[in-house]
């Protein structure tokens, strides 16, 4: 079993995620970029976006066992099909709200480490990549070619969900795991501010 990681090395390890979320202020805004790239960025230039896909990886971590590789594949490849209909023009009621909400409930698990059997916990994963995924679709810029922004967002959301897992799996400390719990608290309150102006 690893050596648990300091929580002076875990917040280390955070501070290129946070300079990377700096950065972060609104779901479009790739010009300049190729489809590839401009997939890539976008759940990372969105604060809604990227605190849940953290969150996924945070409690797949929290979780262990087969939830450290069942969740972070399951949110892009269910994302994937809410893209396939976002750019197909199907209607799904409540999106941002239901990526706002991703964003709460997701937080909450991770701040009061909850835990549930794997199939609850991959459904309650893939219900909310369907509204991430339905807003990547609809909102793609137009030129760009689908193939190559999906595999984008895919990587990009890939890249998250390990970032979220590294963390989790880093903070295995006492002092680690109080920091984890309140990340999830942020992450929370970051999707309830979401939540509120998407009302």
């Amino acid at each position: 079993m690893p050596r648990p990681v300091s929580l002076k090395s875990a917040l280390i390890l955070a501070l290129p995620l946070a300079t990377l979320a700096g950065q972060a202020m609104a779901h479009t805004g790739h010009a300049g970029h190729s489809g590839l790239a401009g997939g890539f960025l976008h759940p990372m230039l969105g604060w809604d976006h990227l605190v849940a896909m953290l969150a996924v990886g945070l409690w797949a971590a929290s979780l262990g066992g087969r939830a450290l590789y069942a969740l972070p594949l399951a949110f892009p490849l269910v994302m994937a099909l809410g893209a396939l209909a976002g750019m197909a023009g199907i209607a799904l009621p409540g999106v941002e709200a239901g990526i706002a909400a991703s964003g709460v409930v997701l937080g909450l698990l991770v701040a009061f480490g909850l835990r549930a059997p794997l199939s609850v916990s991959v459904a309650l994963v893939g219900v909310f990549a369907l509204f991430h995924g339905h807003a990547h679709g609809t909102e793609m810029p137009g030129g760009y070619g689908p193939l190559a922004y999906g595999a984008g967002f895919v990587l990009g959301t890939m890249l998250l969900h390990l970032a979220g897992l590294g963390l989790g799996l880093a903070a295995r400390s006492g002092a680690g795991r109080m920091a984890m719990r309140a990340a999830g608290g942020l992450i929370a309150l970051t999707g309830a501010a979401f939540l509120l102006a998407a009302a």
